[in-house]
Formats: structure tokens, C-alpha cells, sequence
């Protein structure tokens, strides 16, 4: 095709180069073959983050340790904005976290189903309408996306995709098998320029085509799997679930964005970009070409579905919140209760009894899902770490400009600080 050769494409490939060069800085043995990308995130630990991760497929989910002593917050730190006494504590360790790591700062915004947003915590350069780019953290939105649809009878997340657009696709692959990354189609690693798929980092693509190519493409033959086999985190399968939604809707990804999130809940800072619209070959780390400015980067029909989102820390959260309170937001309803329960279930464990990294670890639908503790989350490279505790009915957003093991670490340091802090318990 002529686009192969073209800048956009070249620059797209040096994009996604500066990612696998992320991801072999973050492996644990340097071994390139089975790194995991800047675009992913590894399954979330529930110890303190190593300095380097593994890819989600081979690395063993660590066991649960106790929440570590804090320290007193730095002079050099400014005050979060919130001084709720019972959030003293995480608010000392994040600040001491964001000066002995030299960040830019953090955000931290803590919500409970029957109160709202207990808890806003910003440090360094960051305030509650910074806007950042979230990574991985855009799955659980993006899975959601389907489920809407699914809700509006016009999708259905366990028949085949051949049954329900005009593609030649594989007759026996789902939606749901596509957003639990368990479609058998290549993830993110061992090759993340897999010349197949490479259409999903073009900004110049159209997500109809490169979704629907994709996934009828004969090139990937040799290197698929059955569906509901085998984890196989992120990629080309998210486009393909972006594509369908558009096929079946007849609306454009930001049209369904703006329908299903923004409208209702007033999320206002939410959208998609290109990644290879941010990312250049000398990179590594967050994009700071991006500035917090959607504006500054070019519209494009073919937006990252499984990691292309931006938002700020306050919208995030009412997102979280919507999650807790039946899918309802203050504009009305996003999602049935029914819906967020296939989301959250760890649907690897009940489809294939699959684990996503290790025993203790299992995966949903845009949802990690640690089977220890219950508690799910949905991290992304750049340091963006939600989670939901279900059974105590509250959660929270945690946001660096970073890498992922930089906002994993810190996520591990309060995880149980937040939870005292909500649940008014002790350690």
C-alpha cells in the first residue's frame, strides 16, 4: 500500500519504536522478544513495584504485603487541595513519593458510592483540570463503549463479529473475547511493529479500515491462536473492537465517546488521540509533546482504543463513581448494573480458567481483576493507576506523568492507606 511509504507512516514506526525501546528499559532480563510496551501496562502488583516489569504474560503476579510506613510530607511539596484529616497520611507519602522521585507532581482523587469525591490531592505542577494522557487506563472506557451498545441491542458481546458486520471475518470470534484480550489475535508483545497490525499506530488511518483488516488479514495466520485459549494483552484486537462499535452504531468513536461519557456525565476533559501522533523515536516516557493540550495534537479518524485517551483527574474519577452507583450519572443513566458486572467479573477465569500474568491475577473486560484481595484496576504505562474496591464501595484515581512501575510503586505505597482512610479502619 502507497501508505508504507509514506512520512506519516515512518514517523508512526519511529513512534512505536521509542515504545518497545520503553519496554525493554522496564524488563526484568532485557530480552526484547518477551517485553511488554510503553503502550500497556503489566498486571498490576500488589507488593511494591519492582524497578523493572515483565511481560503481563510470563511474570507471576507478586504476593500481598503490608502497606509501608509513611513519612511526613516535604516543605518542597505543595498542599493538596483537599486536607481531609483522615487522608493525612496519603497525602505525606504521595508527597514524599513525588520529591524523592523528582516528578512533576501527582494527583490523587478518592470517591465513595454514598458520599462522592472524599478526597483531592494534588502535588507539584498538577491541579484538577490537568489533563494527561492515560494510557492503558483507557480500557475500561473503551470496553464500555461495547457494552452501551450491547445495552442499545445493536451489539451482541458473545455472538461472532462475522454474524454481526459485513466482514470476512473468523466466524468464531466475540467482542468480548476482543476486550478480555482474549481473541487469539497478536497483543502488544513480542512484537509491537508486527507488520500486520501496524495500521493501529497510523493517524492517518481510519479505524473502520484498519479494524476490519485486522481482523480478516490472512497475513497474522500462522501466528493466531483459537479464541478463549490464551491471555494475550492489548493491541490491534482493542482497534478491532473500536471498528465494530462504529460498524454497528454507524457513529464515529468520538460520537460514541461524547454520547455515552460526556453527555451524561459531564466529563468534559475525555477524548481520543492518534499515539503516533505524540510519540517520536528519541522518546522515552511520558509524551511531553502533548502539554495538556488536546488542541495541539491533529485530529484523526483512527484514535488509539486501548490507550489513546485523555482526561483530567476529576473527570476520571466521576467516571469511577459513575461505576460505584449503579451506572448512573448526574445527566442519567450510562450503564445497567447487569453491564457493570460483566465488566468487572474476571471473565478469563469462568471463559477459559485463564490467568493473566499469575494465579492471583485475572482480567475482565477493560478490568485487571486481583483475585486476592477482589479489588480491580486499570493502570496504564504512563503512571495513571484507577481502582475500584466493590466490595467497600469506593475508589480512586491516581495519576503521574511517568512510567507505569513508577505509578504501580506509588499505587502499592497508599493502596492500604486509602483504605483505612475510607473504611475509617486501622492497620
Amino acid at each position: 500500500m502507497a501508505r508504507h511509504t509514506s512520512l506519516i507512516r515512518r514517523s508512526a514506526l519511529a513512534a512505536a519504536t521509542a515504545l518497545l525501546l520503553a519496554a525493554c528499559a522496564d524488563s526484568d532480563d532485557g530480552d526484547t522478544s518477551a517485553a511488554t510496551t510503553a503502550v500497556e501496562t503489566t498486571a498490576p502488583a500488589t507488593t511494591a513495584a519492582p524497578e523493572t516489569t515483565a511481560a503481563p504474560e510470563t511474570t507471576a503476579a507478586p504476593e500481598t504485603t503490608a502497606a509501608p510506613e509513611t513519612t511526613a510530607a516535604p516543605e518542597t511539596t505543595s498542599a493538596p487541595d483537599s486536607a481531609t484529616t483522615g487522608f493525612d497520611a496519603v497525602a505525606a507519602q504521595v508527597g514524599t513519593f513525588v520529591d524523592e522521585e523528582g516528578l512533576n507532581g501527582a494527583g490523587l482523587v478518592v470517591v465513595d458510592a454514598e458520599d462522592g469525591i472524599v478526597y483531592e490531592g494534588y502535588f507539584g505542577e498538577f491541579d484538577a483540570d490537568r489533563i494527561s494522557l492515560i494510557a492503558s487506563a483507557s480500557k475500561m472506557i473503551s470496553a464500555g463503549v461495547l457494552l452501551s451498545l450491547s445495552q442499545d441491542g445493536l451489539l451482541d458481546m458473545d455472538a461472532p463479529i462475522a454474524d454481526q458486520v459485513d466482514w470476512d471475518a473468523p466466524a468464531d470470534v466475540t467482542p468480548a473475547q476482543l476486550v478480555s484480550n482474549s481473541s487469539g489475535l497478536v497483543g502488544l508483545g513480542p512484537n509491537l511493529l508486527y507488520p500486520p497490525y501496524v495500521c493501529q499506530w497510523l493517524p492517518n488511518a481510519t479505524l473502520a479500515d484498519c479494524g476490519e483488516t485486522v481482523l480478516t488479514t490472512a497475513d497474522d495466520d500462522g501466528d493466531q491462536l483459537a479464541p478463549d485459549t490464551e491471555f494475550r494483552y492489548g493491541g490491534a484486537q482493542w482497534q478491532v473492537a473500536g471498528a465494530l462499535a462504529e460498524a454497528v452504531s454507524g457513529k464515529s468513536w468520538a460520537e460514541l465517546i461524547d454520547e455515552i461519557y460526556v453527555q451524561p456525565c459531564g466529563v468534559d476533559s475525555l477524548g481520543y488521540i492518534s499515539l503516533g501522533s505524540v510519540l517520536d523515536g528519541g522518546t522515552i516516557g511520558y509524551p511531553s509533546v502533548f502539554g495538556g493540550d488536546p488542541d495541539s495534537v491533529a485530529p484523526t479518524a483512527n484514535p488509539n482504543i486501548e490507550g489513546g485517551a485523555y482526561v483530567d483527574p476529576v473527570d476520571y474519577a466521576t467516571l469511577l463513581l459513575m461505576h460505584l452507583r449503579g451506572g448512573e450519572c448526574e445527566g442519567g443513566q450510562v450503564f445497567t448494573q447487569a453491564s457493570l458486572d460483566t465488566m468487572h467479573a474476571d471473565r478469563i477465569a469462568a471463559a477459559y480458567d485463564g490467568d493473566a500474568g499469575g494465579a492471583d491475577t485475572g482480567y475482565g473486560m477493560g478490568w485487571w481483576v486481583d483475585r486476592s484481595t477482589g479489588r480491580i484496576s486499570d493502570g496504564g504505562a504512563w503512571g495513571v493507576v484507577p481502582w475500584l474496591d466493590l466490595d467497600d464501595d469506593y475508589g480512586a484515581y491516581l495519576v503521574v506523568e511517568d512510567m507505569s512501575s513508577t505509578g504501580q510503586q506509588l499505587k502499592n505505597s497508599i493502596e492500604e492507606l486509602v483504605h483505612q482512610a475510607v473504611t475509617g479502619t486501622s492497620a
